[in-house]
């Protein structure tokens, strides 16, 4: 392939470099067995940042590319997981700013797409380690629903139905706070890259420093 613009030639570089980026991200969040909570949060960012410099056909060309190289290095189960919600919530996000859509729509496909993405890794990981996971999170659940009935003093005793429902519930609030830390989180740093993602609504004001400048 010849080059024969600087903006081809930019956007080779940015996208091998972001995806590359994100794919160590990716690589580390899933070995190391500390700083997770930190390496989820910035694992979109490259991703979207791609998105929002070079646009969509250069965005996908990077998701294609970390694919690639995650499914050499993880194998196809390890590798496509990042997809699961991770690359698909990065394009996502990148295509809602890149397009100057409100944080009501980017938010509420980004907490479902989050959700989705949960329970494939819940089904995927189940299957490499041959137990079903999704028994310890009802576990948890169920812990949790104890301990509010003794807070209460509470003479009621959850049937299943309902510890699943609550386990589901804190699945989706859990992607809430994940998806809205990362609007705010982008809203706060991408204008240091001299890029801007649309304003938050107003009832999301006092959690966004609006200072960014």
């Amino acid at each position: 392939m010849k080059i024969t613009t600087k903006t081809e030639a930019l956007n080779i570089v940015e996208t091998s470099y972001l995806a590359s980026l994100s794919s160590l991200l990716w690589v580390a969040l899933y070995y190391l067995p500390i700083g997770g909570a930190l390496l989820r949060l910035i694992l979109p960012l490259p991703m979207i940042l791609l998105h929002l410099r070079r646009g969509t056909k250069t965005a996908l060309e990077g998701l294609l590319i970390q694919f690639l190289v995650l499914l050499i290095i993880m194998g196809p189960v390890r590798g496509t997981l990042f997809l699961f919600p991770y690359g698909i919530l990065a394009f996502w996000l990148g295509w809602c700013w890149f397009k100057e859509k409100t944080w009501r729509l980017s938010l509420t496909i980004g907490v479902v797409i989050g959700t989705l993405g949960f329970f494939l890794r819940v089904i995927a990981l189940s299957t490499l380690v041959g137990d079903n996971l999704w028994v310890l999170i009802t576990r948890a659940s169920y812990g949790l629903i104890e301990k509010l009935l003794g807070l209460f003093n509470l003479p009621f005793s959850p049937s299943i139905l309902s510890i699943q429902l609550v386990a589901i519930l804190l699945i989706i609030f859990q992607e809430i706070v994940y998806v809205l830390t990362v609007h705010i989180v982008a809203y706060s740093l991408f204008p240091r890259f001299k890029l801007t993602i649309p304003d938050p609504p107003r009832l999301l004001n006092s959690l966004v420093d609006l200072d960014h400048s």
